[in-house]
């Protein structure tokens, strides 16, 4: 946030550099506690500007206005950055499905609605939705990254058990066979999306069909029966 600055006498030169001693280097604004936050915010951004290419403890730092050592004092290397940063987005993206879920009162409607809300998360956040699955660069035994991984798959199982209120004996086999062939349908039709395969699919579409069009038909035709 820009400030306007204050007509005032000019200082002496004793004042002066008692003023410069306190200013952070490179002008940098102190965070009062704040960050961590401020990391994370500076990590997702740079996430969604460059890839995960760009991505270092040192931008990150640079971004959020801190020195180059603050975020080791907060994630320790890159790898607990970018799990703290996973963990936001599971976060997010649970919210996100059952906010969905919420908005519908048919149990099979509501399954659909999560897998739409699935491939939409990932369309609107690509960068910090493909961090989220790239296991290789996170530390899954960080608890925050953990913690949110497993009520997303929670989140995920929800489907299977709306789907099938009235089979709530479902044996467990069948149920997770079922979680995950939903599974992989959105997160496989996300990941065409995000690689830009679906658009030369749509290219042969009806007119007037769009993509998320193309996603319900294909929840339409997934069934738990």
């Amino acid at each position: 946030m820009e400030l306007s600055a204050e007509i005032a006498p000019r200082p002496t030169p004793s004042r002066t550099k008692a003023r410069r001693r306190k200013q952070p280097k490179e002008g940098r604004p102190y965070h009062h506690g704040a960050l961590r936050e401020a990391l994370l915010q500076a990590a997702e951004e740079i996430l969604a500007e460059e890839g995960i290419g760009g991505l270092t403890l040192r931008a990150a730092a640079r971004r959020a206005g801190a020195s180059h050592a603050a975020p080791k004092n907060h994630f320790d290397d890159l790898a607990g950055l970018l799990s703290e940063l996973a963990a936001v987005g599971f976060r997010r993206f649970s919210a996100a499905l059952r906010a969905a879920a919420e908005r519908e009162t048919d149990p099979k409607r509501r399954a659909a609605a999560r897998g739409l809300a699935y491939v939409r998360f990932a369309e609107r956040h690509p960068g910090l939705f493909q961090l989220m699955f790239r296991s290789e660069r996170l530390d899954d035994e960080r608890p925050a990254l953990r913690e949110a991984m497993d009520d997303a798959t929670r989140a995920l199982g929800e489907v299977v058990d709306e789907g099938q209120e009235h089979d709530p004996e479902m044996p467990s086999r069948t149920k997770l066979a079922r979680m995950v062939a939903a599974w992989s349908l959105v997160h496989g039709f996300a990941m065409l999306l995000l690689d830009g395969r679906i658009a030369g699919i749509m290219r042969h579409a009806p007119d007037g069909m769009e993509t998320e069009d193309l996603l319900t038909g294909m929840l339409d035709l997934w069934s738990f029966e």
